[in-house]
């Protein structure tokens, strides 16, 4: 298809994570294990919280929500890189690249709203503990799980929305393993600063204020619990620090991808493997290592099954 004097762009090509077909194949398999141990227990955990009567408070609701957000998230770019080693071709469709840009900010941002929701949470329950019960309701939380879902979508819209007019007429080659901003916008065949800014602030600047936000509502609590008398304050502590953790898994490499000029570095496919694939498989795991009740409701259900 002919436009002017270019070709236009009708897929990209993937150089994927090694150029060696022996290493793409290991990393192939290590994905494969992810999936096969992991993504079932994520879905364990789901239903855990979901048939647990002793699981009812919001924190539970919540960690659900990001469990299946990261079942989700998790889902978006691995198939493609699979099937792309497994078949020996290295390309992507435009609409399939689209689309994989879509899902990745949708969910992405999704999370993020989603571990803000939590972090209220804790706060309520911390800080307002007699009214905690009247205050988070079963109505709130959804209504804050619901934001968080349109939240991400309104975000992921407005990047698809900006990156869907540029023209791609020339190079096609994606130094990475799946579709990205990052990496899209350096290919159109136009003057992309103002874009590159646009996209600067709106993945960049607001995912690290949100992370800063988070970062002193924690650290304000754990002072908090750490100076009151209360007798759950250890419980309370644990699962400061276990927000805090996931909160640095799930911002700091979207910050090191977004928050920043839109260039090649040495670590940007092992940031983005890790910020993709690994870390939303590993989030409701550590949740459930530092939780005694889901450790033991999960052995409830399990003994359940078995009689």
């Amino acid at each position: 298809m002919e436009n002017g004097n270019h070709t236009v762009v009708k897929e990209f090509v993937i150089q994927g994570l090694s150029q060696l077909w022996e290493m793409q194949l290991f990393l192939c398999v290590l994905l494969l294990l992810f999936y096969i141990i992991i993504l079932p227990a994520n879905f364990v955990i789901i239903v855990t919280i979901c048939k647990d009567p002793h699981l009812g408070s919001p924190m539970f609701f919540f960690l659900a929500n990001l469990a299946f957000l990261d079942i989700c998230y998790s889902c978006v770019t691995p198939p493609k890189l699979m099937a792309n080693i497994f078949s020996g071709r290295r390309t992507i469709s435009y609409l399939g690249c689209i689309t994989q840009i879509f899902f990745i900010h949708f969910l992405g941002a999704a999370e993020m709203f989603l571990l803000i929701a939590m972090a209220i949470d804790r706060y309520v329950a911390i800080c307002q503990p007699l009214r905690y019960a009247t205050m988070v309701t079963q109505v709130v939380c959804w209504g804050m799980s619901v934001c968080s879902w349109v939240g991400g979508f309104l975000h992921s819209i407005i990047q698809v929305i900006l990156i869907i007019p540029l023209p791609f007429c020339g190079p096609n080659e994606l130094d990475n393993f799946f579709c990205d901003i990052t990496q899209i916008i350096k290919l159109a065949c136009t003057n992309t600063y103002t874009l590159e800014f646009v996209m600067f602030v709106s993945s960049g600047l607001v995912s690290t204020a949100c992370f800063i936000l988070l970062l002193i509502s924690y650290g304000a609590l754990l002072i908090k619990v750490r100076t009151s008398s209360s007798h759950g304050k250890n419980k309370a502590s644990s699962t400061c620090i276990t927000h805090i953790i996931i909160a640095c898994i799930m911002f700091g490499p979207a910050i090191y991808i977004y928050c920043r000029p839109f260039q090649d570095f040495p670590f940007d496919k092992v940031v983005a493997f890790f910020h993709t694939v690994v870390f939303p498989l590993m989030n409701p795991m550590i949740y459930t290592l530092r939780n005694k009740e889901i450790k033991v409701a999960m052995w409830r259900l399990l003994k359940k099954y078995k009689n």
